[in-house]
């Protein structure tokens, strides 16, 4: 600003005024004072502006698995979208499913003082935030519960969805149902697990433990899966993917396969409704879930200090084709 100020030949305080649009400028001063600005490069630091108002930073912390994941990436953008609406801006940092990197970048968010934070938690210890949320950070935790606190937490109806594939399945005579998720350590995983089995005891099938596979997704595991679960004498006929991850390497195991079982998976992706047959899914408002959680946190950041809420939003069956397939 001392820079700004000597080239436009005024004080420290009418820069100031003028990038702060004040009034009491007079027009021919602020255009030379802009001229100036232009020719130096000047930027404000709009973070130390906010600490010397004794305000805050402007922005919000979110940590999700993988920024590259379609799905995160959705949540990402409505979470911008609601935090735009509150003059805010979004940090955003992908923990990778490791906890110790997900406690990293929720401390440095912290001290960079953002307004909030919202988590996608990849592990089950929070105490860690404990004196954070105690020194006024609110925190949302989205997709997941917290493991050790309590806290405000947005979950979609993992159970509710895994039993909705599993009645669909059985109404199109299938009996022999494997599942696929990711590893039992994660929550929507065990939770979906617990769909599974409840709809098989709702539907009068017998529950197998060699038809479900629990473990980090990847297209080898997949398919070496598929070939077991989908050979030998009592074949699997239909299956349901955990995530859109699985399902992805599901329908890449299955591309070449003499047999196609029925297939749901739990997530819409992308070209889902494109493939032959078209996928079905148990579908959620994945911008529904971003914008319920960043709505929450703006709440307790204007001041609302009731007590933590857990939010479940519905998911839907959206059959397609691939739900729909007899058995063989």
């Amino acid at each position: 600003m001392s820079d700004v100020a000597r080239l436009a030949g005024v004080s420290i305080k009418t820069v100031s005024r003028v990038v702060n649009d004040e009034p009491a400028v007079h027009p021919d001063t602020a255009e030379r004072v802009m001229a100036a600005i232009e020719q130096l490069g000047f930027r404000r630091n709009l973070g130390a502006r906010n600490l010397r108002r004794g305000s805050t930073t402007g922005t919000i912390g979110l940590i999700v698995e993988d920024v590259g994941n379609p799905f995160y990436s959705e949540l990402n953008r409505a979470v911008e979208r609601i935090a735009t609406s509150f003059g805010r801006q979004v940090l955003t940092g992908s923990s990778e499913e490791n906890s110790d990197r997900e406690r990293e970048l929720v401390l440095e968010f912290c001290s960079r003082r953002v307004d909030g934070i919202l988590v996608v938690p990849a592990g089950m210890q929070h105490g860690y935030l404990v004196p954070e949320m105690r020194a006024g950070t609110p925190v949302v935790f989205l997709d997941r519960p917290a493991g050790d606190i309590v806290a405000d937490t947005v979950l979609v109806d993992n159970i509710g969805g895994t039993v909705e594939a599993v009645a669909h399945l059985a109404r199109h005579g299938h009996r022999r149902i494997a599942f696929l998720a990711d590893s039992p350590d994660i929550f929507t995983a065990g939770e979906r697990l617990r769909g599974f089995r409840e709809g098989c005891v709702r539907n009068g099938i017998p529950y197998d433990e060699s038809l479900v596979v629990l473990r980090t997704p990847t297209a080898e595991s997949v398919g070496d899966a598929v070939k077991r679960l989908l050979t030998g004498p009592n074949p699997a006929t239909a299956v349901i993917a955990g995530n859109n991850r699985v399902a992805v390497h599901l329908l890449r195991a299955l591309a070449h396969a003499d047999r196609r079982p029925a297939m749901i998976s739990f997530d819409d992706f992308e070209l889902a409704d494109l493939l032959d047959p078209p996928v079905s899914v148990i579908a959620h408002d994945v911008s529904a879930l971003g914008r319920a959680a960043a709505e929450l946190l703006f709440a307790r950041v204007q001041g609302d200090q009731s007590a933590p809420r857990k939010v479940v939003l519905p998911v839907h069956l959206v059959a397609r084709g691939s739900g729909e397939v007899a058995p063989s």
